[in-house]
């Protein structure tokens, strides 16, 4: 899953998760904004799997966030 990040006017962090529309952290901090929105897709995967929507079988997880945003402390 790709992590876009963001920074707002008064200085907080948005990590939105591509793949899911609507999964974002918003944070004082990148770190904090990234961990919250990798939190939350765990949680709507989960969610998927307990509803039937995905089979566990096809799970396959894990986060990037493009060079170019990790430059950008």
């Amino acid at each position: 899953m790709t992590i876009e990040l963001d920074r707002e006017d008064d200085s907080r962090w948005i990590a939105e998760v591509l793949e899911s529309p609507g999964v974002m952290g918003y944070r004082q901090t990148r770190d904090e904004a990234i961990s919250n929105a990798e939190r939350l897709a765990i949680e709507v995967i989960a969610d998927r799997m307990a509803h039937g929507e995905m089979a566990s079988s096809s799970l396959a997880v894990s986060f990037s966030i493009p060079d170019e945003q990790l430059a950008s402390h």
